[in-house]
This record gives C-alpha cells, sequence and structure tokens, in this order.
C-alpha cells in the first residue's frame, strides 16, 4: 500500500501518505470474494486481488481539502465529475481532454470560490475527469516496485481499474475480464457507500445508506455497467453476511438490528 504514498508538490521531502488506503484494501477483500464465488480459477484472483488493491492508484497524492472543495463545489452545481458523465453532456470535448475542458469552463467561477487554480488543483481535478491518464503515469511509475515484489502485471488488470470511468474500454474484452472489472465497481461502491471519510471528502455526504448503496448498484445495472449475474453475487453474499464486519469497518461504527434486517433480506428482493 505504500505505492499510494506521493512526494508532496510544494514541500521537498515531505511524502503524501495514500488517501484511504483501508477503502483499497476492503474493497480487494470484497471484490476476491466474489470473484471466488463465480468461479474464477485462483491464480487469476491472485492478480485480480492485486489490480483492486491498487484501483484507486490514480488518486495517489489526492489533497483531501483540496479536492473535496473542488468536487463539492461541482456537485453543488451539478457538473459531471465522471468522463462519461462529462462526454454526455459536452458531445463536442475531445475524448480523453475532459480536464482540460472542465478546467476551461471554470477556471474563474473556482478562482472567484476560492480555490488557487495551480498545476496542483488542476491535478486533483484530473484524479477524477482524466483518471485513466493518470492511471497510466501512476502505473508506470510504480510498475519496476511490483517486479521486485514478484508480481508480474498484465494488461487486463490495468483494464479492470478503468471500467468504472471508461466502460467503453472493455467493449471488446473477455467475458470473465469484464465480470471482474464489473465485481470491482459492484464492491467498490459498495464500499464507497459505507465509508463516512470517503462520503465526506468524495460525495459532500454525511450520512451512510445501505438502502442507497443497493439502489445505486441497481441504477449501475440498469444502465448496463453491472450484470444481474454479479449483482446477484454481492447481494447473496452480503444476506449471508459474509461483509458484516467489513461494512463495520468502513462505517466505523457496529451494524444496527434494522441494517442486519435490511442486509439479511437482500437475497430475496428483487433486482
Amino acid at each position: 500500500m505504500k505505492l499510494y504514498d506521493y512526494p508532496h508538490p510544494h514541500r521537498p521531502g515531505r511524502t503524501i501518505r495514500g488517501y484511504d488506503r483501508p477503502h483499497a484494501v476492503r474493497t480487494a477483500k470484497m471484490c476476491v470474494t466474489v470473484a471466488d464465488r463465480l468461479g474464477h480459477p485462483r491464480d487469476r484472483i491472485r492478480r485480480y486481488h492485486v489490480a483492486c488493491l491498487l484501483h484507486d492508484l490514480g488518486r495517489a497524492g489526492l489533497d483531501r481539502q483540496l479536492f473535496g472543495t473542488i468536487w463539492s463545489w461541482a456537485k453543488q452545481r451539478g457538473i459531471p465529475t465522471r468522463p462519461r458523465e462529462w462526454r454526455a453532456l459536452h458531445p463536442r470535448t475531445t475524448y480523453g481532454r475532459e480536464t482540460e475542458a472542465f478546467v476551461s469552463l471554470y477556471r474563474r467561477d473556482l478562482i472567484s470560490s476560492g480555490v488557487s487554480m495551480d498545476t496542483w488543483a488542476v491535478e486533483q481535478i484530473e484524479m477524477r475527469l482524466g483518471y485513466a491518464r493518470r492511471l497510466a503515469r501512476r502505473l508506470r511509475a510504480v510498475k519496476p516496485k511490483l517486479k521486485t515484489l514478484g508480481i508480474e502485471w498484465q494488461s487486463w488488470m490495468h483494464q479492470v481499474m478503468l471500467y468504472y470511468y471508461y466502460p467503453e474500454r472493455l467493449a471488446q474484452a473477455k467475458a470473465w475480464v469484464r465480470q471482474l472489472a464489473e465485481i470491482l465497481v459492484a464492491c467498490e461502491q459498495f464500499e464507497a457507500y459505507s465509508n463516512q471519510r470517503r462520503g465526506r471528502d468524495y460525495y459532500a455526504r454525511n450520512k451512510e445508506s445501505l438502502s442507497e448503496a443497493f439502489a445505486y448498484l441497481d441504477k449501475l445495472g440498469q444502465e448496463g455497467i453491472l450484470s444481474s449475474q454479479v449483482l446477484l453475487a454481492v447481494r447473496a453474499l452480503t444476506a449471508e453476511g459474509v461483509f458484516d464486519s467489513i461494512l463495520e469497518d468502513a462505517r466505523g461504527e457496529p451494524l444496527t438490528p434494522s441494517d442486519r434486517r435490511y442486509l439479511r433480506g437482500l437475497a430475496s428482493r428483487r433486482l
């Protein structure tokens, strides 16, 4: 998890500790459990585990206060925060240049709101709207270290890390790669909806809701991002109580009796 650490841009010799490492660890645990339930071979799951642990590597160096300020500002104004949503609203934006388009449109407004729009602020924007580009840079930087750890990096591992923001990039992928990508999206979003710190910093949210989490997963299913097979596996494992301790860890408090009743009944609810 030290691969998430990043040299501080304004304080030589200082390191920005990787943001929310426990989120990555919890998400990876959930992912390998679902992948195992769906019958993926163990050697593949071992590599998949690495990809899931590093799925947020493109946000290494995240400045919690600055990142939260920019994206809370955007959310309050209904401004898209993901590449595919940006392109849907701004179809003339050149593919891969969503960060530049955002900065061009909103630089003055952000400055007026008190954000110093220097290169560091632009990098925080890139962590969402230009995630593929930033992830590629960070992977190039860490691959030599992964090699020393005995990890053989494969191209499909990169693919699954990009799926949430760039589902179109897996249009021609093998079915098993697509399924692993879907599992990562489902588990990452499920954990994120239970994660108090991430809720505050990413989504300007001050309360975690299990029903909202599954409503969002169902929405992703309706959009064709998640398959019914993956959704059913996540629901079944959750109903069995497999993820209870992970959810409690993410929330920072025990599940309530009503939470447990809701989770135990998931398997019987329709998608």
